[in-house]
This record gives C-alpha cells, sequence and structure tokens, in this order.
C-alpha cells in the first residue's frame, strides 16, 4: 500500500481513424503527465479504449492491482456507452468521471469538421455518463477544464478520499476492553462495519497490554522521552509520569503494528493493572496517524484514522473529539471541545505541554501526563459515524473554530472551541434529530464533500448539516432517507 497510483483511461472508438486516435492517445498521456504534476498522486495513463474488451481488461487489471487506487475516465471522443457495461459492471475501485476537453477555448480560425470530430467531449462525456447513471454506479463527477486550478483541487480532494476508501478497507482495529458500561452510542454491529466498511474490530484483554508494558527496556523509554523532549514542552516535574506514558505508548504500537491495526480505543472502567489512563501515549499515537475513541468507541477510532488519512499528506490535521459543554451567551454561542485527556496535538495552535494532573475519573494510581494545548482556528468539520440498525450513518457538520474566548487556567486538557453552522442551537437541534454521537472526529483538512464520497463510495447514508440547514428541513430529509434505506 505504500505505492498508490490513479489509472487514467480514456474513452474514443475506431471510426475516427489511426490518424485521430494517436492524437487522442498523445493528448491523454500528456494530460496525465502534467496533472501528475500537481495532483497529490501519480496518474497513470492506461489505455485509449475503442472496445468491450479493452475497457474490460483495464477494469480487471485495475481491481486486482493493490497499488490502483482508483480509476478517472474521460471521453475525448464519442465513445458507445455500451461497450463500457461490461467493464463497469465488475468495477471494484472508486471512479471519478472528469468532464473536461483538451483544449481550453474554441479556436475561431481552426475549427471545422476535423476539428468538431477529435475534439467531441461534450458529447462523449455526456454518453458516458449516461450508462453510469443506467447502472446506478457511486461514482464523483467533476467538470471543467483540466488545468483550473478548482478542478486540480477538487482532483486532488478526491484522490484522498481514495485513500480513506482504501485504508478503511483493509483497516484493523484492536480494542484494549470493551465499551463503557450502559452507554448506547458507541455500540455497533461489527460484522455489519466489516461487511459494509472493511473493518475488523477485535479486542485484546488489557492484560496482554500490561503484559507488553513490562517487556518494555529502559532504552526504549529514553529514546521516546528524547522525542517528547523535542516535540513539546516539559512544564511538569513529575519525570516518572512522562516515562510511565512512554511506556504505555510502546507497548501499544508494538502490539498494534504487530497485529497489522491502525487504530485502538480503551475505557477508563477497563485499565485494572495500569497506573495511569494513558493521555500523552494515545495522544503521540495519534499525531502519528493512529486512529484513537475513547470510552470502547471503535466506530470514532476508525473514522479518525480514515480522516487522517484523507488528509493532507497522509496524517492530517484530524482528531478524536467530543463535545464537553456550551457557551450560551446571547450572540456569542459556542462549542468547547476536549477529552479527559486524549486529543491529537496535530490540532494545536502552539507547541503542546507536557502536564500532569490529578484526573478524577477512572482507575489511575497516579496523576496523568497529558499533553495541554488550544486548538488552532479555521474552517472544519465534526464528523460522527453511527449504527442505526440495519444501516451506518455519517453525520457531518461544518464548523470554524476560534481561539478560546476563555483563558481556562484551571481546565488542564487540551480544548478546541467553535461556532456550530448553521448556528449552535440549531446546529445542536440538528445534529440529535439525527442521532449524531457525543464523540466525533474534528478536522481541519477533510471537507464535508470529501465524506460525502467517501460515504457515496462506501454505500452508507451521509447527512450534511451546513450553513443553510433547518431542523424542518432535516426532519423531512430524514424521514425520506430513512424509508429510502430501509427499502435498500
Amino acid at each position: 500500500m505504500e505505492k498508490r497510483e490513479f489509472w487514467f483511461v480514456v474513452g474514443s472508438q475506431s471510426l475516427y481513424g489511426d490518424k485521430v486516435l494517436q492524437t487522442v492517445d498523445a493528448r491523454a498521456r500528456e494530460m496525465a503527465e502534467e496533472l501528475s504534476k500537481t495532483l497529490p498522486y501519480p496518474l497513470v495513463y492506461k489505455v485509449t479504449a475503442k472496445t468491450n474488451q479493452e475497457i474490460t481488461d483495464v477494469i480487471k487489471e485495475a481491481n486486482y492491482r493493490d497499488e490502483c487506487c482508483g480509476l478517472i475516465t474521460w471521453c475525448h471522443t464519442f465513445s458507445p456507452s455500451k461497450m463500457w457495461i461490461n467493464g463497469l459492471e465488475t468495477l471494484q475501485k472508486p471512479y471519478c468521471h472528469l468532464a473536461t476537453q483538451y483544449n481550453k477555448e474554441i479556436p475561431n480560425e481552426e475549427i471545422d469538421m476535423d476539428f468538431m470530430n477529435l475534439n467531441q467531449a461534450a458529447h462523449g462525456d455526456r454518453e458516458h455518463g449516461f450508462i453510469a447513471a443506467r447502472l446506478r454506479m457511486p461514482r464523483k463527477v467533476i467538470a471543467g477544464y483540466w488545468k483550473n486550478p478548482e478542478v486540480l483541487s477538487r482532483l486532488a480532494d478526491w484522490m484522498r478520499v481514495c485513500i480513506g476508501v482504501q485504508v478503511s478497507q483493509n483497516l484493523r482495529v484492536m480494542r484494549f476492553g470493551d465499551n463503557m458500561r450502559e452507554v448506547a452510542v458507541t455500540e455497533g454491529d461489527k460484522v455489519e462495519a466489516q461487511i459494509k466498511l472493511g473493518w475488523q474490530v477485535n479486542t485484546w484483554a488489557t492484560g496482554d497490554l500490561v503484559q507488553e508494558m513490562h517487556a518494555v527496556t529502559e532504552a526504549e523509554i529514553d529514546a521516546l522521552f528524547a522525542v517528547y523532549q523535542l516535540e513539546y514542552d516539559i512544564a511538569t516535574t513529575d519525570l516518572d509520569a512522562i516515562r510511565y506514558q512512554a511506556r504505555e505508548e510502546l507497548a501499544m504500537k508494538k502490539m498494534m503494528d504487530r497485529e497489522g491495526c491502525r487504530a485502538f480505543s480503551n475505557t477508563f472502567q477497563d485499565l485494572y493493572g495500569m497506573e495511569q489512563l494513558p493521555g500523552l501515549a494515545s495522544q503521540h499515537l495519534m499525531a502519528q496517524g493512529y486512529g484513537y475513541g475513547g470510552e470502547g468507541d471503535w466506530k470514532v477510532a476508525a473514522m479518525t484514522a480514515i480522516m487522517k488519512a484523507m488528509g493532507e499528506g497522509g496524517n492530517g490535521s484530524s482528531a478524536f473529539m467530543e463535545d464537553y459543554t456550551y457557551h450560551l451567551a446571547d450572540g456569542h454561542e459556542y462549542s468547547l471541545g476536549a477529552h479527559m485527556l486524549e486529543v491529537c496535538p496535530s490540532l494545536a495552535a502552539g507547541k503542546p505541554r507536557i502536564e500532569t494532573h490529578h484526573l478524577g475519573i477512572g482507575m489511575n494510581a497516579k496523576d496523568p501526563a497529558r499533553l495541554v494545548f488550544e486548538g488552532k482556528t479555521g474552517q472544519g468539520v465534526v464528523a460522527s459515524l453511527v449504527d442505526m440498525g440495519g444501516r451506518m450513518r455519517l453525520i457531518v457538520q461544518d464548523i470554524e473554530a476560534v481561539k478560546p474566548i476563555l483563558p481556562m487556567p484551571n481546565l488542564p486538557v487540551a480544548r478546541v472551541m467553535w461556532r456550530a453552522m448553521p448556528n449552535l442551537t440549531t446546529g445542536l437541534e440538528c445534529w440529535i434529530l439525527a442521532g449524531g454521537a457525543h464523540h466525533t472526529v474534528l478536522s481541519y483538512d477533510v471537507t464535508a464533500e470529501m465524506l460525502r464520497d467517501w460515504a457515496r463510495v462506501m454505500d452508507i447514508e451521509f447527512i450534511h448539516i451546513d450553513k443553510d440547514t433547518t431542523s424542518h428541513k432535516l426532519e423531512d430529509e430524514l424521514l425520506v432517507k430513512d424509508l429510502i434505506w430501509r427499502l435498500k
């Protein structure tokens, strides 16, 4: 999975003759090379497909090549869509239809029937689009000139979505213990999750982790402690607490890497034999791209890993989050997000501090070390995946993160403050109507459109709460979608 690329398949037909097809081939090759200079992953030109067999063959190859993360198609000329049926029916990779053309403008002096026969993207893309619609295929359609910055940006985002799809289909989640007792929303059907999303979610006993911790050496702890010193400001004299967190991190990482897991969960009710709830340990693991979920929430752990992989550089500013409390002053309504200990430092506005404080919940013989910081400002989303019984629902809300309006000097945890869309109260009503969880993934670089695309590929329900959402419209949408998804 380290080698990732996308395949460019161009549609045409033999009716135009060899000269036209040679031109199409040369232009397609040029476009793939130029686009690869800007897009986050290489775009590999594979074929100008002229027959049913050529299309079927390239799609079969794409299905079985792990490095191929998705197909981008374009019809330079007219490509009769019946010859796409057999191939598209077997496609198992994400699929984007780029509706573009080689030339940006109509050339006034050059345009004649030869030009028209060669440049039929307006004709070919509509024919090609019909068959995907007829087959009811999940797909992304991006229209516009192929060198346009907005088109390039949308293509790049779609590629990152495909990385999220690939990560999801191969994701393993390690649960240390079970869910927090009596909590509903963190529960879910793990078998359905594996069928639908590809996740393998299994449990390891806390005793297994404690045993692994005993095997960690002092030299390993010294090396990780040096990393902490480099990346964070140490604002505590309790160095033993930090070293204990390093021991926890090293043990969890060894176990996850050995089992091929990219996400993990735990709960403060189920950490017997450990002196501290993993705070700094969980935060630093998230900074390395692992997903995390508190209180045994394996769904948010998995989504954190997936959204991190979809972010910039393959490990973006996405993190496990929880709505903790509200600021309800008229005209200044904000949500304060935090958790007991575990918020990823990828959200930090400045250099995080390592602090130790008492934690008045859970099994803690000693005060846990954790990173404390304020979150960055900027546009973002919060996302929640919930099990509605028979189907999964992904709920996404647009937010605007702000600098916390209060210093909160006695709050010893990482915190992010944001303005929910369309506003706090309406947004909260909509979130509750949709069944959104108290645990979310907050992201600064994964957009609602990207998550909609991911949900489309995974064939799950998607709900978006934005600046124009009202509770009445959302209630109607939920009713209609409930009827539709019950029939699927």
